[in-house]
């Protein structure tokens, strides 16, 4: 029974000290997804797409990924917002939980329209 106790214990304690990072990632998601669907910025220039994402992550209060972080490439499609970063959490003592995230969101474009 300790056993079983200490077992689910430790699987509250990742989940509690993951959940925050697993957040963040969706704010940030939610914010790039927000910037490609704004018509105004499928033309513009990365700097000008920098802009709106600051704009979004002041209101998001993202900190942990900066807009200059986000790369702006161009493939077969179009362009995309291209985003490779990797968020820490302390677990305890001296071991974290580093979690890797990548993400590719298409501009909308005026095809697309």
């Amino acid at each position: 029974m300790l056993f079983l106790f200490g077992l689910i214990a430790f699987f509250a304690t990742l989940v509690i000290k993951c959940l925050p990072l697993y957040l963040n990632q969706m704010k940030i998601a939610r914010a790039l997804d927000g910037v490609s669907e704004d018509p105004e910025v499928s033309a513009s220039d990365a700097a000008n797409i920098r802009m709106h994402l600051q704009r979004r992550w002041i209101i998001e209060s993202i900190d942990t990924v900066k807009p200059e972080d986000v790369k702006i490439r161009r493939n077969d499609a179009g362009r995309a917002m291209v985003y490779d970063y990797e968020a820490r959490a302390h677990l305890f003592y001296n071991i974290d939980i580093v979690v890797h995230f990548v993400g590719d969101v298409p501009l909308r474009t005026a095809v697309n329209d």
